[in-house]
C-alpha cells in the first residue's frame, strides 16, 4: 500500500528511495499510477527511465494513460501527453493514433487531429480500419464535410460503421438529400443506419418520408431502439398520426422502454398534438421521474386545448415539488393566459419571468404578451409594450398586433403593424391577406383590391386552405370546394341533410367570413364548402358511431365553422377535435373547449 500511495512526481521519488533501500523489486511500483502522475510534467523522462528498468513497454503504458486521458472529462491532457510522447521519441502504435483522435473529436480539434492523421499515414496504417474511421469521424464531426468525403472515398475498405458515421453527420449538417442518397448505396444496414434517416427527416420537416422509411424498416424485420421511437413519435406528432403514434406507444412498453423518461416525453408531446389530452396526461401521471420538459408539455398541451385554469394549477403544483420553470414553461403560461383572456394573470407571469426567476425574457415570450393584450382588445397598450421592448420586435409581434386589429376591426393600427411587416418579413402572404380581410370586412373594397394587386405584383400567393382526417389508418386532404374526392357526391349529400339539422337549431350562415362582393346565396356556398366541413363529412360517412373525428387544418378555423361544429357535435353525438394553426378545439355536446373561435 505504501509503494502506491504517491500523488505527485516528488513523492513518487521519496516512494523510489525507500524501494531502492529496502531491496523491493522496482516492478511493485503501480507503472500506470508512475505514467499518470509524471505524463504533464517535467518528470516524463523520470518516469520513462523506470518504465526501461523494468523492462516494460513503454507505448502501452503510455497507452493506458491517454485512454484515460481521452475519455476523462479534461480530453485536453491526451493532447498534452501526445505532445510529450512526440517531443521525447516514444514510438507511437495504432492505438495511440486511436485514442488521440477520440479526445480531438470530444474538444472537435481538427488542429491536432490532423496531427493524428499524418501520424496514421506515416506510420502505414492506411488498413486499420478503426483508425480510418475514427479519422472520418473526426472530420465530420468537426463539420469538414469535404475531408470527409476524401478520406470516404479514399477508404480501401469500409464497414457498416464507415457508412453510419458519414450519414449520422451529413444529418446533422442538414443535409438530408445527401444522408439519404449514401443511405441507399449501402451494402447492408443497421437499425442506426435507418434511425439516423428517420431522424433527419423529422428534424428538416419531413415528417411523412420518415414515416414511411419506418415502415420500410418494419418490413425488412428490424426492431427499432429507443432513438428510432423517439425519431417515430416525434413525425406522427408533426402530422397527428394517432393510430401509428398508439401503436408505438404499446411496443415501446412491451419492449421495456417505459422508463425512457425522452420517450416520455415525446409520448406527451405526440398526444397533445394529435388532440388527445387524456392520453397525454395518462403519461404524465405515470412517469416516476419528469423533467421540466415534461411539465412544460404538459402545461403548454393543457393551454392549447383551452384549458387554461388546469395549466395554472399544475404550474403551482410543478412549483411546490422544487422544479423550477424555464422559458419554455412561460410561453405555456401565457399562452394559456391569452387564450382565456387572463389579463391580469398574464402580465404577472410576465413579470415574474425576470422578477422571481432571473429568467431574460426572449422574443417569445414578449410575442405572447402582445397577443394576449391584442386579443382582449388592448391594442394601444399592445402597441406601446412593443415601442418599449428591449430587443427589437420580429414579423411575429406585430403579427400578434395585425391578429388582434383583425378580431376588434382596428383599421388604423393595422396599418402600422403593416407597415412594420412589409419590411420584417416582406413575403409572406398571410399579413397581406389579414389586411386585406380587415378592409373587405369594413367594407372597403378597393382598399382590399389594393392590397390584392400588391401582393400579385410582389408574386405572392394566398396559401391554400387545407383540411385532413384520418379514417383507417389513411390520411385524406381536402381543400376548400373539393369535388376531386371519391365520395364527393355522398359528402355534399351529407353535408345538406346535416344542414336541414342544423337549421332547425337556429343555424344562420355566417357570411361575413366571404370577404367577398358577391351575392349573398354565392358567400352560403363557399362557406359551405370549406375544407374543413368537408373533411368533417367524410370523417362522419367513414367511422363507426361514437368515434372521435379529430382534423387537421393548415390555417386558422373560420367563425362559421366553428358554430357549425358545435351544433353538428350535439346533432352527431359525437366529439370532434380540431386542430389548426393557433390552437386545439374540442367540440362535445353542442360547446367547445376553447372560449372564442380565435
Amino acid at each position: 500500500q505504501l509503494f502506491r500511495n504517491f500523488n505527485s512526481p516528488f513523492e513518487l521519488r521519496q516512494v523510489h528511495t525507500v524501494v531502492v533501500k529496502t531491496g523491493t523489486p522496482l516492478s511493485d511500483l503501480p507503472l500506470s499510477r508512475v505514467a499518470s502522475v509524471c505524463a504533464l510534467t517535467p518528470s516524463f523522462l523520470y518516469a520513462e527511465q523506470i518504465f526501461r528498468q523494468v523492462n516494460q513497454p513503454t507505448t502501452f503504458i503510455w497507452n493506458c494513460c491517454l485512454k484515460d486521458y481521452a475519455e476523462s472529462d479534461s480530453p485536453f491532457d491526451a493532447i498534452l501527453l501526445f505532445d510529450q510522447l512526440q517531443r521525447h521519441n516514444v514510438c507511437p502504435d495504432s492505438f495511440t493514433c486511436s485514442f488521440v483522435l477520440k479526445a480531438c473529436v470530444k474538444l472537435q480539434d481538427l488542429f491536432h487531429g490532423r496531427m493524428a492523421h499524418a501520424l496514421v499515414e506515416k506510420l502505414g496504417f492506411q488498413l486499420n480500419l478503426v483508425l480510418q474511421n475514427a479519422i472520418l469521424h473526426l472530420y465530420a464531426s468537426c463539420g469538414n464535410i469535404r475531408d470527409a468525403y476524401l478520406v470516404f472515398d479514399n477508404m480501401p475498405q469500409r464497414d457498416i460503421v464507415t457508412w453510419n458515421t458519414m450519414i449520422t453527420q451529413l444529418v446533422k449538417s442538414g443535409d438530408i438529400n445527401s444522408a439519404y442518397e449514401m443511405f441507399l448505396q449501402m451494402p447492408e444496414r443497421n437499425v442506426r443506419s435507418w434511425t439516423a434517416i428517420i431522424s433527419g427527416f423529422v428534424q428538416c420537416g419531413k415528417p411523412k418520408e420518415a414515416i414511411e422509411l419506418f415502415s420500410k424498416m418494419e418490413e425488412v424485420g428490424l426492431r427499432p431502439n429507443e432513438v428510432t421511437v423517439v425519431a417515430v413519435l416525434a413525425a406522427c406528432a408533426d402530422i397527428g398520426a394517432l393510430d401509428l403514434g398508439t401503436r408505438i406507444h404499446e411496443y415501446s412498453d412491451k419492449s421495456g422502454f417505459k422508463k425512457n423518461i425522452h420517450i416520455s416525453n415525446t409520448l406527451i408531446d405526440m398526444y397533445i398534438k394529435c388532440g388527445c389530452l387524456d392520453a397525454a396526461h395518462r403519461v404524465f401521471e405515470g412517469m416516476k421521474e419528469r423533467t421540466i420538459f415534461s411539465w412544460s408539455a404538459m402545461i403548454q398541451g393543457l393551454a392549447i386545448h383551452g384549458k387554461a385554469n388546469e395549466a395554472l394549477e399544475l404550474f403551482f403544483e410543478m412549483i411546490q415539488t422544487g422544479m423550477k420553470p424555464n422559458g419554455v414553461t412561460f410561453i405555456g403560461l401565457l399562452n394559456a393566459c391569452s387564450h382565456m383572456g387572463l389579463i391580469n394573470e398574464g402580465r404577472e407571469f410576465f413579470y415574474s419571468i425576470t422578477r422571481d426567476y432571473r429568467i431574460v425574457p426572449s422574443i417569445e415570450h414578449y410575442g405572447c404578451m402582445v397577443d394576449l393584450l391584442s386579443r382582449a382588445g388592448l391594442l394601444e397598450e399592445a402597441r406601446d409594450f412593443i415601442e418599449e421592448m428591449p430587443i427589437k420586435p420580429n414579423a411575429a409581434v406585430w403579427g400578434a398586433l395585425l391578429g388582434g386589429c383583425k378580431v376588434h376591426k382596428n383599421i388604423e393600427m393595422a396599418e402600422l403593424a403593416m407597415r412594420h411587416l412589409r419590411e420584417l418579413d416582406p413575403l409572406n402572404d398571410g399579413y397581406y391577406v389579414v389586411l386585406a380581410n380587415i378592409y373587405s370586412e369594413a367594407k372597403k373594397w378597393e382598399d382590399a383590391a389594393r392590397v390584392r394587386k400588391l401582393m400579385r405584383k410582389k408574386g405572392l400567393k394566398k396559401t391554400i386552405a387545407w383540411s385532413s382526417v384520418t379514417v383507417k389508418g389513411a390520411v385524406h386532404e381536402f381543400v376548400a370546394g373539393d369535388e376531386t374526392h371519391h365520395q364527393s357526391e355522398k359528402i355534399y349529400s351529407m353535408w345538406n341533410e346535416l344542414l336541414v339539422h342544423m337549421r332547425s337549431k337556429g343555424y344562420v350562415p355566417n357570411t361575413s367570413v366571404v370577404l367577398l362582393d358577391v351575392e349573398e346565396e354565392e358567400k352560403e356556398k363557399v362557406l359551405f364548402r370549406h375544407s374543413e366541413k368537408l373533411a368533417l363529412v367524410f370523417g362522419l360517412i367513414s367511422s363507426p358511431p361514437g368515434q372521435t373525428i379529430r382534423i387537421f387544418k393548415n390555417l386558422r378555423v373560420c367563425e362559421d365553422c366553428h358554430a357549425s361544429f358545435k351544433l353538428i357535435s350535439e346533432i352527431v353525438d359525437r366529439e370532434i377535435v380540431v386542430r389548426d394553426r393557433n390552437r386545439f378545439h374540442t367540440f362535445k355536446d353542442g360547446s367547445c373547449s376553447c372560449r372564442d373561435y380565435w
